[in-house]
């Protein structure tokens, strides 16, 4: 194991340097890329036209097949009839065109008539003219009044047959003439349906009552009335036929569909879908491979983003390669896993022991980088088992990991205790199998008892499988790396440690004092956001070099004699500050991890024993005030300066006879004051805000200690009215 670790610290040294942090992270995409390359290679098949496939063969890409959608689009155009549309204004205007055919008749018939009887009456002439010359009269006036279009169509005999008729005769004329022609037009009239349109008004008049020559006048003029209706619409052809192309889906060949079945003949169809599915194709063999490329990027990408947001240097870079550790690991066991799919087993990805990186992120560095983790695995794993399909995304198996992982981090997020990794193991196999019939239920598959059985299987046993190879890797890492964990402080904060237990047996009134400053500290810690937990363990061992000589502290005598009355004060400086070098070679010694060691270590920092300091300047010894100060270091994180001012706040308040809270306030300003003044607080980053809160924390912990043996002034008042 020391071995292990000297190989890590080295690692770590290099870390230091940028250019190898650059490789680290361009080794750990190369990782990614290598694991994933046979997952995104397009397979690419020996086939030829017209040959037989020897396997069956599924397109791992959905791609439009736009020779086949043009195809289909021209046949919707084609099977679009023209657009005919009816102008159903012609019907009207050629109704009106009878009517005034038959009153310009009327018409005229009347005006000759009355010119004929004003002649006679005045006695103009010799007499009436001649029917004949009266008829050729009314037909010539006639024909001026029409147009030629009307007197061209329509004989002369006509139009004598219906100058001769009666104004009854051609009243009925003109009515039926006017209803056959409206009945017929109203009806679509092709351009090579006008015969037919025509001789449907003449059935019409045909059986009429009308004398003979009448008859035939008006079917005459309903034959000439009647014309085409019906005429085709480009546009609207065109609107028709656009609509029809448009409304075409595309063809496409579906990501997983079968292209052609083993056994099945090649056909010029079947080589098309394989030559657009890329499985002849070499040109576009790289796409897959620049796709990943980038994938791999943005994780990277957004990991080196987290990693510079952290604060120390030192844990970034043991953050780091932890991370990559696991990870890699959590990588190859999925690779491993993902290589049992070519023996169609589909359901594999769920035996993945997808909480385990999630679970030791947690554990050895944060919440966040834990659920980075198990977002990025998710998104591996989606490609990893895509059933045989290179280029697919099993998005299932990605929701599946996504959700173990986090399930995993969530249930650790307040159960700190190794014990409990084995309950997240269980916890997570529960959501598993809830993930997995959600998914079962989404995608509305028919299982069998048997294969819901199996599922039950591989979630209980991804779930077990986190927990057991977390609790199995841990040490290495903790080990390994010196990392000091939740769970790690938890058993150095045992009551059963054998260091603990010393200070105990072999100074109980420091372990009392341990004690106390450790509920100090850990309030205070808290309330500044610092991590309470390590302060309060790092309380229980910072006094531990005072078990080598207990009795030369105050706290550990009792009824006996004080042994610094009758030592010289350089002497007993000496033995006082021996103990904080004394506990840190004990703990190095028992290999407490090396954050407890510097409490240890660094909670006196460079303070001055003031009491032996003024001791030896009465007694006339020509001392230094540097020969009375701690060697140091100073504190360089906040918890150990909290430590350090929790435990002078401590010693200071138990030497105090019923303090009250005002007593008490001003201790801890006057102590925390004096610790800025003197320096001692300039190598942490703790802030003066920070600081306030810390001694306002201090204050309520120790009126919760103190309440029952404060005597506030009032109660001293009465007690001495009453005597």
């Amino acid at each position: 194991m020391e071995k292990l670790q000297h190989s890590f610290t080295s690692i770590l040294n290099l870390l230091k340097i940028r250019l190898f942090r650059v490789l680290l992270f361009l080794i750990l995409g190369l990782v990614m890329f290598l694991s994933m390359y046979s997952n995104v290679k397009p397979e690419k098949l020996n086939l030829t036209l017209f040959s037989i496939a020897d396997q069956t063969i599924r397109s791992p890409i959905t791609v439009e097949d736009k020779v086949n959608t043009e195809k289909k689009k021209q046949d919707a155009i084609d099977q679009v009839q023209d657009v005919y549309t009816v102008k159903k204004e012609y019907t009207q205007n050629q109704v009106d065109l009878i009517t005034s055919i038959f009153d310009t008749i009327t018409e005229v018939h009347e005006e000759v008539n009355e010119e004929i009887t004003q002649k006679t009456d005045e006695g103009e002439g010799e007499g009436p003219s001649s029917p004949e010359e009266v008829m050729s009269e009314k037909l010539t006036r006639v024909k001026e009044k029409l147009t030629e279009g009307v007197t061209d169509e329509v004989s002369d005999q006509s139009f004598i047959s219906m100058i001769n008729a009666s104004n009854g005769d051609l009243s009925i004329a003109k009515d039926l003439t006017v209803t056959a022609v409206n009945n017929v037009m109203s009806n679509r009239i092709p351009a090579d349906g006008v015969e037919n349109a025509k001789k449907r008004v003449e059935e019409e008049l045909k059986y009429t009552s009308l004398n003979s020559g009448l008859k035939k006048a008006v079917i005459e003029l309903g034959r000439f009335a009647v014309i085409q209706n019906e005429f085709y619409d480009p546009k609207a052809t065109e609107d028709l036929r656009q609509q029809a192309g448009d409304g075409v889906e595309p063809v496409k060949i579906l990501e997983g569909q079968i292209i052609v079945s083993e056994g099945q003949l090649i056909s010029r169809d079947v080589y098309h879908k394989l030559e657009l599915a890329g499985l002849l194709d070499n040109e576009n063999s790289l796409r897959p491979f620049v796709g990943l490329a980038m994938f791999i990027f943005i994780i990277i990408g957004t990991l080196l983003f987290i990693f510079d947001e952290m604060n120390t240097a030192e844990n970034k870079h043991k953050q780091l390669l932890i991370f990559s550790l696991i990870f890699v690991t959590a990588l190859l066991i999925m690779k491993l896993l993902s290589l049992f799919t070519e023996y169609e087993l589909s359901e594999i990805g769920y035996v993945f022991p997808a909480a385990m990186g999630p679970m030791l992120i947690k554990i050895l560095i944060n919440e966040r980088l834990a659920i980075f983790q198990a977002v990025i695995l998710g998104i591996s794993g989606s490609i990893m088992f895509n059933q045989g399909i290179t280029g697919t995304l099993n998005v299932m198996v990605a929701i599946y990991i996504i959700a173990s992982g986090l399930a995993g981090v969530l249930y650790l997020r307040q159960q700190n205790q190794r014990s409990k990794i084995l309950q997240a193991g269980v916890f997570v196999s529960l959501v598993n199998l809830f993930i997995i019939i959600a998914l079962v239920l989404l995608r509305n598959s028919q299982y069998t008892g048997l294969e819901y059985g199996i599922n039950l299987l591989v979630a209980f046993l991804s779930g077990i499988s986190s927990a057991v190879l977390t609790i199995g890797l841990l040490p290495f890492f903790e080990a390994g790396f010196g990392v000091l964990s939740t769970m790690k402080l938890i058993e150095l904060s045992s009551p059963n440690h054998p260091l603990l237990r010393k200070i105990l047996t072999e100074a109980p009134g420091t372990y009392h004092h341990s004690v106390m400053v450790a509920n100090l500290a850990e309030s205070a810690c808290e309330a500044i956001g610092a991590n309470g937990l390590l302060a309060r363990v790092g309380c229980y061992y910072h006094d531990i070099g005072k078990t080598k000589r207990p009795q030369f502290f105050i706290e550990n005598q009792m009824n006996i004699e004080n042994p610094h009355d009758k030592l010289p004060p350089l002497t007993s400086k000496n033995i006082i500050i021996a103990h904080a070098i004394d506990g840190a070679e004990m703990l190095r010694k028992n290999k407490i991890p090396k954050e407890i060691v510097d409490i240890a270590e660094q909670h006196h920092g460079t303070t001055l024993l003031k009491f032996f300091y003024h001791k030896a300047k009465q007694n006339g010894d020509d001392v230094k005030e540097a020969d009375f100060r701690y060697p140091g270091p100073k504190a360089k994180t906040k918890e150990t300066a909290v430590i350090g001012i929790a435990d002078s706040v401590e010693a200071a308040v138990r030497s105090m006879s019923n303090p009250t809270h005002e007593q008490i306030e001003s201790l801890v300003k006057s102590i925390i004051a004096d610790r800025l003044q003197d320096g001692q607080l300039s190598d942490c980053d703790i802030t003066l805000k920070e600081l306030n809160i810390v001694g306002e924390s201090f204050c309520e912990t120790l009126k919760g200690i103190f309440h029952s043996r404060i005597e506030y002034p009032e109660m001293n008042k009465q007690k001495v009215n009453k005597t």
